[in-house]
């Protein structure tokens, strides 16, 4: 019997379509080890369960007032920590953020009282003297090549001292006057600190604030090459800066983000509370950073994404509410947050070698 024998494949000829499934080096991941992968997925998660677990404990956090507040909490460590999640990602951190706000905020009141002039006028000056701080931070780092951390650990001291010094040399005082009677007023605390209604509950303008910027945080890291940029600084600046990564360019822009939002979080408590105390901001970098990592983004950098730390804030403000709703102890609210940081840590890092080993 004649028996025939299969022609071999031509060489260049494209395999069949089952030959690719079969072939593990392209073979498509699961859609769970897909999402596994994400950086946010831990840290949404974890915003879950605390949710559920104070809508369970506390029943006045089902009320819509409740959730706005929880909100305009999460919104103010939110907005600062979209900007630090960033710098994050890039390899760096900045230890005077939670300072900078309270200098933002003193720069505009102080200026604009003491000069008589229109609010605007130190609101504009104030950012650009936020801006000229995250410039001069990310300046001595590329210029040095100190670490991040004794840079900015350094600028801290300085602006605490600057922050107290100088307000108590021209006010006489450790806190501002009340500017909520001059020029501009108005206007300013419409855009930084109004609130509206949804429902008949009000809602704080910082939270749609802090919304549009998480989304365009995203968007810059997910579409544009500036993103590419912050993922390649924060990985390997010497292999970045081979490929033609603009790394000094980069590490500045991130530390100038940093200062945005420094001004506009210092805009915002200026505007709702017409004055500002010179003494405040010392400890909110660490809940900024804390709300950065538990969304997912590595102190190593190179990891992470905005939406993450949308979610870190998230939980900020729910803990810091729900346990006053529950009617619980709030001096165990920081180790509430220390307990939360180390699971979410935990979970991220578990989260990450599981997709990577399968």
């Amino acid at each position: 019997m004649r028996m025939t024998q299969q022609a071999a494949p031509a060489a260049g000829t494209p395999p069949a379509p089952g030959d690719r499934n079969r072939d593990g080096r392209t073979a498509r991941r699961p859609l769970l080890l897909r999402l596994l992968a994400r950086p946010e997925v831990g840290v949404l998660l974890g915003a879950v369960a605390v949710f559920v677990f104070f809508f369970v404990a506390a029943p006045s956090v089902r009320q819509g007032s409740s959730m706005a507040t929880v909100l305009y909490q999460s919104s103010t460590i939110g907005i600062m920590a979209l900007p630090v999640a960033l710098l994050m990602i890039g390899g760096e951190f900045d230890l005077s953020a939670g300072v900078a706000v309270v200098t933002s905020a003193l720069t505009a009141s102080m200026l604009s009282y003491q000069l008589t002039l229109n609010v605007w006028t130190g609101v504009v000056v104030a950012l650009a003297v936020s801006l000229g701080i995250g410039a001069l931070n990310g300046w001595m780092l590329v210029k040095t090549g100190l670490p991040s951390f004794l840079v900015t650990l350094g600028t801290f001291l300085i602006l605490q001292g600057v922050n107290l010094g100088v307000t108590k040399m021209i006010t006489g005082n450790v806190a501002t006057d009340d500017i909520s009677d001059m020029d501009g007023f108005g206007r300013a605390k419409a855009l930084f600190a109004s609130s509206f209604d949804v429902g008949g509950v009000q809602v704080k303008i910082t939270v749609v604030w802090w919304l549009v910027f998480a989304a365009l945080a995203t968007w810059v890291l997910m579409r544009t090459k500036y993103g590419n940029w912050i993922f390649a600084v924060g990985g390997d600046r010497n292999s970045a800066r081979a490929v033609g990564v603009p790394v000094t360019f980069t590490k500045i822009t991130l530390f100038m983000l940093v200062g945005f939002g420094a001004w506009f979080v210092g805009m915002h408590q200026l505007f709702s509370f017409n004055t500002v105390q010179s003494g405040e901001g010392v400890g909110q970098e660490l809940i900024y950073i804390a709300a950065a990592v538990i969304g997912g983004c590595l102190l190593t950098g190179g990891y992470g994404s905005a939406i993450g730390p949308v979610f870190g804030a998230f939980m900020f403000g729910m803990v810091n509410q729900g346990i006053v709703y529950a009617g619980w102890n709030p001096d165990w609210f920081k180790a509430f947050l220390g307990v939360m940081l180390l699971g979410a840590v935990l979970v991220n890092l578990w989260v990450r070698r599981t997709a990577t080993r399968r």
